[in-house]
């Protein structure tokens, strides 16, 4: 795909355009996903158009929000108050660790990781056909600490060794009544958490969490959808 067509397609979600070598990897990315969801069912958007504005636009919305700076992703989104008199940096000491739980076609988590590179990303996708398509986007696109666990969440969540992370990314997954409480247990002291949902989900953060939740931002281009950010 045209990365100019690229560019001006992702614009309504940005403050700045890409680089060019980021639309040259969106091209790429694009490419690999119509090839394998030819084969298996990746998404059920299938234009190229509509994979950058649905997919792509909303996950560089997500990124831009985290990690405003993305050449400094150490430095953290500027987290206010919730009366809006006082502003704090979230108090990451080192790069901070992103773990994305039912990532599916790599969505938001790689274009987090392309926007973010120097994040240590981990995607959970229990799916092992779509763990494969993961592991070759990665590949292809010449991504760096990444890891991608072949699991169902809440067995991942289970174990004693469950990894404990500064941010947790969650987009359009199933059950997310029950998905929810379980991605609070990834979270460390003053971590993150990410999800983009529709509006109607939003009563759903309050009543199964204890995080301290953010207004929600409308997402460019759709009328239910949200950007909901909380922290512990």
């Amino acid at each position: 795909m045209d990365i100019a067509k690229i560019a001006a397609l992702l614009d309504p979600f940005l403050e700045q355009s890409l680089p060019p070598s980021m639309l040259d990897q969106i091209s790429i990315y694009i490419d690999l996903l119509l090839r394998w969801n030819a084969r298996i069912n990746l998404t059920a958007i299938r234009h190229p158009e509509e994979i950058v504005t649905r997919h792509f636009g909303e996950s560089f919305f997500l990124a831009r929000h985290l990690f405003p700076n993305p050449r400094h992703p150490e430095r953290s989104r500027v987290i206010r108050e919730a009366d809006g008199a006082a502003e704090s940096k979230d108090p990451y000491s080192h790069l901070p660790r992103v773990l994305d739980i039912g990532s599916g076609a790599g969505f938001p988590a790689l274009p987090l990781k392309m926007w973010a590179p120097q994040i240590h990303l981990t995607m959970v996708e229990s799916n092992h056909k779509k763990a494969a398509f993961l592991r070759e986007v990665v590949r292809a696109l010449i991504l760096t600490d990444v890891n991608v666990i072949p699991d169902r969440a809440e067995v991942l969540a289970a174990r004693p060794d469950s990894p404990r992370t500064e941010v947790v990314t969650l987009r359009a997954v199933e059950r997310f009544e029950t998905i929810l409480p379980q991605a609070v247990t990834f979270l460390g002291p003053n971590a993150t958490l990410a999800v983009l949902i529709g509006a109607a989900q939003i009563p759903h953060l309050t009543s199964l969490t204890t995080l301290k939740w953010h207004p929600p931002i409308p997402v460019p281009q759709s009328h239910a959808k949200v950007l909901s950010i909380g922290v512990r």
